[in-house]
């Protein structure tokens, strides 16, 4: 991060300790073991905008009858979330915010929402480092001028059993974790907290990352259709929509189409290209995979030998890989495959969430690789930070470990999908058609191997929209991987243009 020892320095100086309180709300249920528990803090920015950070745990309740009688509100689930408003201005104060406010949420699912939050959006951020030069233990924070704060509010939301979210005693802890059932929890912290904050006339916002941008269609679909609540934007980073473009499956061969310009380009960083120019490797793997290589693909034993050959002849030099390697696939080898083969003669294996990051194999001989350097290159800042931040700087504390990136909430139930695709792109496609002011923002990682840039944009080409629809999505291509705000430059471009984003109406 471009970011050194004087800016935490100077950081103390922009935050006035005299002001920081912690509060407790009005209480919203008589049950001691189940009640809103927030810490409230108020910081100022160094651009000099004062802000309040409201952090802790919301509890979830549903309404039970029984023989046709209300039994009350019990509740089902304590949700972490931190909230960033700013402090308005004396005429403000007592009407309705036009501020936008963004909810954001990370994926897995499993995932807590450390890495929009102290990655990108907060106000803080994690002193990381990046590929190449990482800060070494015990790492630390620095501030973040260019936060999303400095156009909206912000929301971060943490599911259940990831971040401090759990069910509440005497509750099924597996009873969120699905899709329909994550989404309905989500919504309803949003409306609750829209509620209980008079933001409701505020435009609203929806960030997602990874399973995270599945979540934030499912999300908007389930506001709209419960609530009545219609959304400004959806903010896409690292998209996946439709799960059957990422799912290496027998009979199913678009995926390995949809990844090869992804290996081209993880190939192009390591030096295996030469002096060739990024884009220029990337848009010769583009058109080779819509073309010859998935049309080989679908031929299977029909191609011809000279074809076949062709192919492998080319696929080795857009890839890098050997062709004795692609033979034995197949054509066909999914990313751990490639993680283990594209630097195995260097000893070394490649990251799955950012291709850009590398290590030693546990083993040189295995043929697969499961572990992926680039997680665990960087859960070690992140968990010191988010630990840190909580208690030392907005004021909460709780002896729960904070899951960062948890099993958990394995097994992930997908049952309203049972015999097709997890896909959300048509609940996408009803927004875009019963809300003519939506607007969607999409960010793409180019050494991304977790959610390949090329497999969102054949969802884009796929769906069922007309060019006015189109129009209103706008594309941004970094180079880096899933969490492309690990490279300083690429932060910035990204905070510039979803700050754009929010503000545009």
């Amino acid at each position: 991060m471009p970011h050194d020892k004087q800016r935490q320095d100077t950081d103390s100086q922009h935050r006035d300790r005299d002001q920081e309180q912690q509060e407790r709300p009005k209480q919203h249920s008589e049950d001691p073991k189940a009640t809103d528990d927030f810490a409230i803090r108020r910081h100022t920015l160094p651009t000099g905008l004062n802000y309040t950070t409201t952090a802790g745990r919301m509890v979830l309740r549903r309404e039970e009858t029984k023989d046709g009688k209300s039994e009350g509100f019990r509740p089902k689930a304590e949700i972490f979330l931190v909230a960033y408003t700013a402090d308005p201005p004396a005429p403000e104060a007592s009407g309705p915010s036009r501020r936008p406010v963004v909810f954001a949420f990370n994926g897995g699912p499993g995932s807590s929402s450390v890495w929009l939050h102290m990655g990108l959006l907060g106000p803080r951020m994690v002193d990381s480092g990046d590929v190449g030069a990482l800060t070494p233990p015990p790492f630390g924070l620095v501030d973040n001028p260019e936060t999303i704060l400095q156009h909206a509010d912000l929301v971060m939301i943490d599911p259940v059993n990831t971040g401090f979210s759990r069910v509440v005693d005497g509750n099924e802890t597996g009873e969120f974790h699905g899709f329909e059932e994550d989404r309905d929890l989500v919504a309803e912290v949003i409306r609750l907290w829209t509620t209980r904050n008079n933001r409701w006339l505020s435009p609203k916002y929806l960030v997602g990352e990874s399973y995270g941008t599945l979540r934030a269609v499912a999300v908007a679909g389930r506001l709209f259709d419960a609530y009545g609540m219609a959304v400004n934007g959806l903010g896409l980073i690292s998209t996946v929509l439709n799960m059957a473009t990422l799912d290496f499956a027998p009979g199913r061969d678009t995926p390995y189409a949809l990844h090869l310009p992804t290996y081209a380009a993880i190939a192009h960083f390591h030096g295996r290209h030469g002096n060739r120019e990024l884009p220029a490797v990337v848009a010769e793997a583009e058109d080779f995979a819509g073309r010859e290589f998935g049309y080989a693909l679908t031929q299977g034993a029909r191609l011809g030998t000279e074809e076949y050959n062709d192919v492998v002849r080319r696929l080795a030099e857009i890839t890098t890989l050997d062709e004795g390697f692609i033979r034995r696939t197949n054509l066909r080898w999914d990313y751990a495959q490639f993680s283990a083969e594209l630097l195995r003669n260097e000893n070394l294996v490649v990251g799955r969430i950012d291709g850009r990051f590398t290590a030693p194999p546990a083993r040189q001989q295995d043929s697969i690789n499961w572990d992926d350097p680039s997680l665990r290159a960087i859960n070690g800042p992140y968990s010191a930070a988010i630990n840190h931040y909580v208690r030392a700087e907005l004021g909460y504390e709780n002896d729960l470990p904070y899951e960062i990136l948890t099993g958990r909430v394995q097994p992930w139930s997908y049952k309203s999908f049972e015999g097709v695709p997890v896909d959300v792109t048509d609940t996408l496609e009803r927004l875009l058609a019963h809300n003519p002011h939506l607007r969607v923002h999409v960010d793409y990682g180019y050494h991304d191997g977790a959610t390949p840039h090329f497999a969102a944009e054949y969802v884009w080409a796929h769906m069922r929209l007309d060019n006015a629809a189109r129009a209103r999505f706008t594309h941004h291509y970094h180079e880096a991987g899933h969490m492309m705000y690990l490279k300083p430059e690429c932060r910035l471009d990204q905070l510039a243009a979803l700050g754009e984003f929010v503000t545009a109406g």
